[in-house]
């Protein structure tokens, strides 16, 4: 039947679609874990930069592209590197 056949097409379609971003999203992740490793790397107390960085870039980020970019996910993409 015709309509199996598109509906089987579609399926496949959105499928790939999906395994793509999910690829994207994990490399733009990992980038951006890498600038902030190399940021923090620059600055001589890590640490205490570091806390302050993660939250100002949070803040910023969450702001302008919405969830996924809390404190705990952007420390997570830098421990990802």
């Amino acid at each position: 039947m015709v309509y199996l056949q598109i509906k089987e097409l579609m399926e496949n379609a959105k499928k790939q679609v999906s395994v793509k971003i999910n690829n994207i999203l994990v490399q733009t992740y990992w980038e951006i874990g890498k600038i902030i490793v190399e940021d923090e790397q620059k600055n001589k107390e890590r640490a205490e930069y570091g806390k302050k960085l993660l939250k100002e870039l949070s803040k910023k980020l969450t702001k302008e592209y919405g969830k996924g970019f809390s404190k705990s996910n952007l420390f997570n993409m830098r421990n990802f590197i």
